[in-house]
C-alpha cells in the first residue's frame, strides 16, 4: 500500500470509461454485458452531466483511477437512492477503500436530502464477500428475490437509513 491515501473526486472525466472497464472487468464478478452497462453510465454522465441522474465518487492514486461508486436518486421516491456500482481495483481490495468510497457516497446522498440507500447484489456464493461487506457497513437485507438474474442466481437487496 502506498503512503498517501487515494484522493476522491465527485465528477467523472474523459478517460474514466476505460478505467471503469478495467476495474469492473478485472474484478471477476461481472459478465461482459454488465461491464458495458458500467461504462455506459460513465458515458451518460459525461454527456448529460447532472441531467443524467448518475452521481459518482472516483478514487485516484497517482493519476490512476483505483475505485469508484455510481449512485442516483430513485425516480418517483422521496429521498430513496440506489447505489448502482461500487468497485475497487483488485490490487486495492481489503485496504478500506471500498468503505471510504461508500461513506463518501452516503455523505453526498445525505447532503442531497437522501434518507435511504438501497444496494442490490447476487445471491451466488461468489458474492458472499460483497454481501458481508454491506452488512459490516451497516446495511441489512431488505428482500431476496429467487432466480432473479437467472435460475439459481437471486437478487439480494440491502438497505440502510442515513
Amino acid at each position: 500500500m502506498s503512503a498517501a491515501a487515494p484522493t476522491l473526486r465527485h465528477q467523472v472525466r474523459r478517460g474514466d470509461e476505460e478505467a471503469v472497464r478495467r476495474i469492473v472487468s478485472g474484478s471477476g464478478f461481472f459478465r461482459p454485458a454488465e461491464v458495458e452497462i458500467a461504462v455506459e453510465l460513465v458515458a451518460e454522465a459525461l454527456e448529460r452531466a447532472e441531467a443524467s441522474g448518475y452521481c459518482f465518487v472516483v478514487a485516484e492514486e497517482g493519476g490512476t483511477v483505483v475505485g469508484y461508486t455510481c449512485f442516483g436518486e430513485i425516480p418517483g421516491t422521496e429521498g430513496s437512492w440506489d447505489l448502482y456500482w461500487i468497485a475497487v481495483d483488485s490490487e486495492r481490495r481489503g485496504q478500506g477503500l471500498g468503505r471510504r468510497l461508500l461513506a463518501a457516497s452516503e455523505e453526498r446522498i445525505a447532503a442531497a436530502g437522501g434518507r435511504r440507500v438501497f444496494i442490490e447484489t447476487s445471491s451466488l456464493d461468489l458474492y458472499r464477500p460483497t454481501r458481508q461487506f454491506y452488512l459490516r457497513c451497516g446495511y441489512r437485507v431488505e428482500a431476496e428475490l429467487a432466480d432473479f438474474y437467472r435460475p439459481g442466481d437471486g437478487k439480494v437487496i440491502f438497505g440502510r437509513r442515513l
